[in-house]
């Protein structure tokens, strides 16, 4: 049999022109058509010991999957993924696939890892366009309840995997759309709206019963939920909590955190005016601090607002920016101005309080910190101004604070964290379970995801067995 011959250039995906989409809302990624997706699964070797389903937080069978498209059956690839990944459209979205399973693809080796993500993507819309999502066959009920707080990539993960195992689960959600995170912090150009309503929706026909504008800590306490009946509790309320760098100025009108900023936007359609007629001050020259997948949101939405300049400052270089090489790539594209290792230090305003300026100064990469990147360490006497009128902070997020303040028998650690053992979700409350940002702080969808799963695990085997 001759030898195959390996394809070691991936098929690219297709994106709107820079030009063009900084004037709308509109997906930046076209995602894969049948040829493109055909072409990409072709170049898959079908390891014997494939590395890339160990790089998966949520453990999908990758190469089952993309068995399933060169065979054209799309719909058994997306119910394929599903059997592990409630959310596939959205996770073949936003999910940092090149540090995960394509960081470990063999083919990687000598080129192109497979583009598992556009892969995902592809299978999920196919499933979708064509009307044929499909609900598993679901066990007998166990007669258990169980409480799922907050509806982003943790809560909803828990939420189906739970129902998908026979227990009856309530997901609570404060505000009044599901998707957590997925709504109110990407924008629509990156995750539509239609798509996380979409993905919601399949858990719901999994039996899951979506509460929302149910705040628990205020609504209901996590004690009074065990009261009304509940067998278990899962808490997935994120990361909401901004931080600000604790500046003269930072009070002035016209300064945002990135919370505020994305909410208003995304999830107060703010990307609608006039349709939606929120309330938000755009600027002639945003400043946002950070260099986050949530800065570059903020920088990319701020100019599709109708900013004239757009910069993004950030204290360390290009090299040590945690967001995505792609959303980088967009943003510079686009036409973000980025301001590499410089610091803000005030925020200058007018005689109304309004913001006017930013003063800050140069710095310069020293020694290696906690984190792995050179610490940055301002330069004397380089300080300087920057005409600004809006100021938006991307700095990182903290835990949700409202239900550790509400819950005296659950253990907080120092940053304001719930702590969960990271093999199985337990908390030091019996029957309480936590994963995603609430324990670990701002991270990915992926791994909030990954905590889902594994918290839905430990929860299934308590719930069955009663031991703590």
């Amino acid at each position: 049999m001759p030898k195959r011959e390996l394809l070691l250039e991936k098929v690219p995906v297709g994106r709107q022109d820079a030009r063009e989409r900084v004037k709308n809302w509109n997906e930046v990624a076209l995602g894969y058509n049948e040829e493109e997706a055909l072409r990409e699964a072709e170049r898959c070797i079908d390891c014997k010991k494939p590395k890339c389903v160990a790089g998966c937080p949520v453990e999908i069978d990758i190469p089952a999957f993309i068995n399933l498209i060169k065979e054209k059956d799309y719909t058994g690839a997306a119910r394929k993924i599903k059997e592990n990944n409630v959310l596939p459209a959205i996770c073949g979205r936003v999910c940092p696939q090149e540090v995960q399973c394509q960081e470990t693809c063999v083919l990687r080796k000598k080129g192109d890892p497979i583009s598992i993500g556009a892969l995902e993507r592809f299978a999920a819309d196919f499933e979708s366009s064509s009307s044929k999502i499909g609900v598993p066959e679901l066990p007998p009920s166990t007669g258990k309840k169980v409480a799922v707080v907050g509806s982003g990539p943790a809560g909803l993960t828990v939420a189906g995997d739970l129902a998908k195992l026979g227990h009856s689960v309530t997901l609570f959600e404060a505000l009044h759309d599901p998707g957590g995170v997925l709504v109110y912090g990407i924008p629509e150009f990156r995750l539509p709206k239609a798509i996380v309503a979409r993905e919601c929706e399949y858990i719901a026909k999994l039996g899951v019963d979506i509460r929302t504008g149910f705040v628990v800590g205020m609504t209901r306490t996590v004690e009074e939920l065990f009261e009304e009946g509940y067998d278990a509790v899962f808490i997935g309320t994120g990361a909401g909590l901004p931080r600000f760098m604790n500046i003269p100025g930072e009070n002035l009108n016209g300064v945002y955190s990135a919370n505020e900023w994305l909410t208003r936007i995304n999830l107060m359609k703010a990307y609608r005016f006039p349709e939606y007629d929120t309330p938000i001050k755009v600027g002639k020259r945003v400043a946002v601090v950070g260099g986050g997948n949530t800065a570059m949101d903020a920088a990319r939405c701020s100019l599709r607002l109708g900013a004239e300049t757009v910069y993004d400052v950030y204290r360390r270089s290009r090299t040590e920016m945690p967001a995505r090489i792609e959303e980088i790539e967009n943003a510079e594209s686009e036409g973000i101005e980025f301001r590499f290792l410089v610091n803000p230090v005030r925020i200058i305003g007018d005689d109304k309080d309004w913001v006017r300026g930013m003063e800050c100064i140069k710095m310069e990469l020293g020694e290696p910190d906690d984190s792995g990147r050179r610490r940055p360490v301002p330069v004397e006497g380089s300080e300087f101004r920057l005409e600004v009128d809006i100021v938006v902070v991307a700095i990182g997020q903290s835990p949700n604070p409202l239900i550790p303040q509400t819950t005296p028998g659950i253990k907080v650690g120092k940053w304001g964290n719930v702590v969960a053992d990271e093999t199985t979700g337990r908390t030091s409350m019996k029957g309480v379970f936590a994963g995603g940002d609430i324990v670990t702080g701002e991270a990915t969808v992926i791994l909030a995801m990954g905590a889902g799963r594994t918290a839905a695990r430990s929860m299934d085997d308590y719930l069955r067995t009663g031991e703590w």
